[in-house]
């Protein structure tokens, strides 16, 4: 019996339900020192204060919603599979020995019907159209998760944050899960640095209470953490749209002098985002955009006529 290490890999699933823990409770924690410790109190101040406060405390809220939005969404939304008849050879084409019925992706050699079962089954897993471990086809940029245990459509990444796959269905969420969750971070290491200067220059003369006084130092630390190592991921995913390549595809876009995902960036954007500008920044797609955007569903994507796979 051949022992498969990666099945190991389905426990990560354990660690990203602590992560969603880890996740509200940072929310949690930002909230209670940015609102309610710092600026909340100064709505009273009058004048230029007040009106500081009360912006920032709209700013926060709305990016908080928006954060909290795309962030559920990530979570619940199947990333897209492979449908369970999705087959990349018809048994009866190959009992009967006609010539084979193979999808638009396919890209295996027509069986005979003297090939055994066996034979044909290792043809079909040597193939790209054809997953041995899902025993189903494998559409284009599908593929087989070790943490999830399934193919995933269009997948990008298994994100332990959401303990869910990113791909087809939810990348968009996770993008602007991402984006807000920057946004939000940085707001929050911007506002709460006077009092984080604060602390030190006046250590001895503080009007708030030791364990309040933690709490703001431990969100400024952990804000500005997160700000500065989410903008790399923000650069590098912008890239990643941009040419129509998702993180799996990185080494085999290198090795292609034209990338045949790539459209130009204007359809590489919508194939993610889709059209609706109105949508652009919600966790939503409109009905025509799901109607007229096959990308979106993950199953077809338009490719340059000027490449030869």
């Amino acid at each position: 019996m051949d022992l498969n290490p990666f099945r190991l890999c389905s426990g990560l699933k354990v660690i990203g339900y602590f992560m969603i823990l880890i996740v509200f409770a940072i929310v949690v924690l930002s909230y209670y020192a940015v609102v309610v410790l710092i600026w909340a109190p100064r709505l009273l101040d009058g004048g230029f204060t007040s009106f500081l406060s009360f912006t920032i405390i709209i700013i926060f809220h709305i990016l908080l919603v928006m954060l909290m939005w795309s962030y559920i969404r990530v979570v619940v939304q199947d990333p897209g599979s492979v449908p369970e008849n999705w087959k990349l050879v018809s048994e009866q084409n190959i009992e009967e020995g006609n010539s084979v019925a193979l999808s638009d992706y396919a890209s295996i050699e027509n069986p005979t019907p003297t090939l055994s079962t066996e034979q044909i089954e290792r043809r079909q897993s040597q193939s790209r159209g054809y997953c041995s471990k899902c025993q189903n086809g494998k559409p284009p940029r599908c593929h087989h998760c070790s943490v999830c245990q399934r193919c995933v459509l269009k997948m990008d990444h298994h994100c332990i944050w959401v303990v869910n796959c990113v791909g087809a269905r939810n990348y968009k969420f996770f993008l602007l899960f991402v984006v807000y969750t920057f946004l939000i971070t940085t707001l929050d290491t911007l506002v709460l640095l006077p009092s984080f200067i604060k602390f030190f220059r006046q250590s001895k003369n503080q009007s708030l209470l030791p364990g309040n006084i933690a709490v703001i130092f431990l969100v400024f630390v952990l804000n500005l953490a997160f700000s500065l190592s989410l903008l790399c991921f923000v650069i590098m995913h912008a890239s990643l749209l941009s040419s129509n390549t998702t993180s799996v595809e990185v080494y085999e876009k290198k090795k292609s002098p034209q990338w045949r995902y790539d459209m130009g960036w204007k359809r590489n954007f919508e194939q993610v985002f889709g059209a609706n500008k109105v949508l652009w920044f919600f966790p939503l797609f409109s009905k025509k955009d799901m109607e007229s955007i096959p990308a979106l569903h993950g199953m077809e994507f338009p490719t340059r006529s000027d490449v030869v796979d």
